[in-house]
């Protein structure tokens, strides 16, 4: 593997990183950072990340030698799942606790010797036993004592060339993997480099630099400083490539060394060696590695803590609201008489907006909501229809000619009779109602397609019924209308004499040119062009069809006109009825009719999409308030006791 692979994944040479048992940090320091640690780990334990609550991490390979634990090491890709480790410093008389959690279960390890297989036998489950990585974390608790308190994440080394069993573009997810996890503000990068290459060139270092430009979160730890100690000196202070927290320089453990003999060789390295003696102790060994570690995981975190404290807030009462906003769980009869009381009354309020009123509040950019302007455009559209189908009807005077011959008894020759009146009239509102669908049928089926979010389920099947109710009425209400119409031609309307005189003053000239035989045909003002060859063949009638048609032609024009409104008065009461008085009647009669009594306990029945969003946002509730109070403690320690970052 080459040194670029250094940035997420451990370096896999023969010489593994080396581990000595740390010095516990002083007391008072465990005492100010210590708990700073615990309440961020609480938070983990809580799985607050679930909820979108950030939190700061060490990206970085896990050091063998910070924990005292060899790992899985080999060729190819050892690490294919993130690997968190949580190290947990415990008292000397303490026994070591270890265990894994993954997939939702803990693991207990029995003991150090035996935490590389059980790595293995978990990575294997979540990630196949092939060479495929996968985005699900693999957490390793160490509680033991002389470990610092720290919280890594090891990602997979960086790779180019895939190897058997491993997908052609598994360069691509690790490095999609790396960038997630480094990414956001709250993770401190370590890269993790060999002495022996350049650090400008170090692709590792190149991805750091993509998303920490300032370097203020990028560490360097500089590996097999006995391999390259010539230069060495001058790349950690020269800062070449801008590392904000800077550099310190380890030496691995070799072959069978003991962790403790691997740490006094490294001391005694840099202790004795011509060059290596002259770098600054402070950035050198894995004991100085640890402690600053520790410090900057403890400053970022208490640097953090504000921004997690409002992100905390922000989502605790986003998810309150959104819990609130979810009808109330009904437990009694009671309840449920009430909640449908008041679903009644929002339901009307809302439905006389919608179909009586012309108030487009609630729905200013749906047309179709807006049900007091479309049957207005309903009831004229239909109106123009009958008008224009009269005038289809008009084969001018043949109709009323074929009518008066029919209509013939013993009387004067140019009395116009009343029956013949009629029976034109009932042909044209027998083709009224020869149309489908008719007018009621339309207004009810649109009204009936109008989608109304404040009817609940329980209450559509219900409004549902009524509205087909109301349009058997209203086609009733039709019928009887039309009826009257057939039976009785009448109209106090003065617009009937006097556009009938207006249209009758055209009858001389209409008559000279159909006796003089002058012209072929001739226009009449209000009826349009009439051809006159055909009706020359029947002068004998012309002049009683004339006159029956202008009649039929006035007095059908106030039938329609009265027609239509009584139509529109009719709907428009219908409306009003079923909004303040039929709706809830109805609705009232599903519920609690005599056929089932228990339909009103149904209404304590919660759906069970509902009940489970309820029950998620009860939990998610419950977890970031519970943060909440972890967060709350730790910032009041802060602010009695001082910050965070000496």
């Amino acid at each position: 593997m080459s040194d670029d692979r250094a940035l997420v994944g451990r370096e896999p040479e023969p010489e593994p990183l080396l581990v000595a048992h740390v010095p516990p940090l002083t007391a008072s320091y465990n005492n100010r950072i210590r708990p700073l640690l615990d309440a961020v780990d609480k938070l983990r334990n809580l799985e607050v990340m679930k909820e979108g609550i950030p939190l700061p991490t060490l990206d970085l390979p896990v050091l063998e030698s910070l924990a005292g634990i060899s790992l899985p090491r080999g060729d190819g890709i050892c690490t294919r799942v993130p690997l968190i480790m949580r190290l947990q410093g415990r008292r000397p008389a303490d026994s070591p606790e270890l265990h894994l959690e993954f997939n939702g279960k803990i693991v207990k390890v029995d003991d150090e010797d035996h935490v590389s297989a059980a790595i293995v036998s978990a990575t294997d489950e979540i990630a196949g036993s092939s060479k495929g990585i996968s985005n699900a974390p693999l957490t390793l608790v160490v509680k033991k004592d002389g470990v610092p308190d720290l919280t890594m994440i090891d990602l997979p080394g960086i790779t180019r060339v895939p190897v058997h069993g491993q997908p052609e573009n598994i360069s691509e997810q690790i490095l999609a993997m790396i960038m997630e996890y480094i990414r956001p503000e709250e993770s401190i990068i370590l890269n993790v480099v060999s002495a022996t290459i350049d650090f400008p060139v170090c692709e590792s270092i190149r991805m750091s630099q993509m998303v920490d430009q300032t370097g203020k979160r990028t560490l360097v730890v500089v590996t097999k400083a006995d391999k390259a100690p010539e230069g060495l000196l001058e790349k950690v202070t020269a800062n070449d490539v801008n590392i904000g927290l800077g550099y310190v320089c380890i030496r691995n453990r070799i072959g069978d060394e003991s962790y403790e003999e691997a740490r006094l060789e490294e001391a005694k390295l840099f202790e004795t060696h011509p060059l290596l003696c002259k770098i600054d102790k402070s950035i050198v060994d894995v004991p100085v590695l640890a402690q600053k570690l520790t410090q900057i995981q403890a400053t970022i975190m208490a640097q953090c803590l504000p921004e997690i404290v409002r992100s905390i807030d922000d989502k605790l009462n986003a998810k309150v609201a959104e819990l609130e906003s979810i009808p109330k769980k009904l437990s009694s009869v009671e309840e449920a008489v009430m909640a449908f009381v008041q679903i009644m009354g929002s339901a009307k309020e809302s439905l006389r907006k919608v179909l009586l009123g012309s108030e487009f509040d609630e729905y200013p950019d749906d047309k179709d909501m807006h049900c007091a302007t479309r049957l207005v455009e309903m009831l004229n559209h239909y109106a123009d229809e009958l008008r224009t189908e009269s005038k289809r009807w008009s084969n001018f005077l043949f109709n009323e000619i074929e009518v008066l011959k029919e209509a013939k008894g013993i009387g004067l020759p140019d009395f116009l009779t009343r029956t013949a009146f009629l029976t034109l009239l009932q042909r044209k509102v027998e083709g009224i109602l020869s149309k489908q669908p008719s007018l009621g049928v339309r207004v009810w089926d649109y009204i009936e397609t109008v989608n109304y979010p404040q009817l609940q389920s329980l209450t559509r099947r219900a409004a549902s019924n009524l509205i087909r109710k109301m349009k058997g009425k209203t086609i009733n209400k039709m019928m009887k209308i039309l009826e009257m119409e057939k039976l009785t031609d009448y109209t106090c309307n003065p617009e009937y004499l006097l556009q009938r005189n207006m249209l009758m003053t055209q009858e001389g000239r209409f008559m000279e040119a159909i006796h003089l035989g002058y012209a072929n045909e001739v226009v009449l003002q209000g009826i349009g062009t009439v051809h006159l060859v055909e009706l020359r063949e029947q002068k004998q009638l012309v002049w009683e069809a004339f006159d029956l048609s202008v009649r039929m032609t006035v007095y059908w024009k106030i039938v329609v006109s009265r027609f239509v409104d009584s139509m529109a008065l009719h709907l428009r009461f219908s409306v009003h009825n079923l909004v303040n008085k039929e709706m809830e009647k109805e609705i009232g009669g599903e519920l609690i009719g005599p056929n089932d009594s228990g339909r009103i306990n149904r209404m304590l029945e919660e759906v069970p999409e509902v009940a489970a969003k309820r029950e998620e946002l009860n939990r998610s509730v419950e977890l970031l308030r519970e943060s909440a109070e972890v967060v709350a403690k730790i910032m009041d320690r802060i602010a009695t006791n001082g910050n965070y970052n000496n």
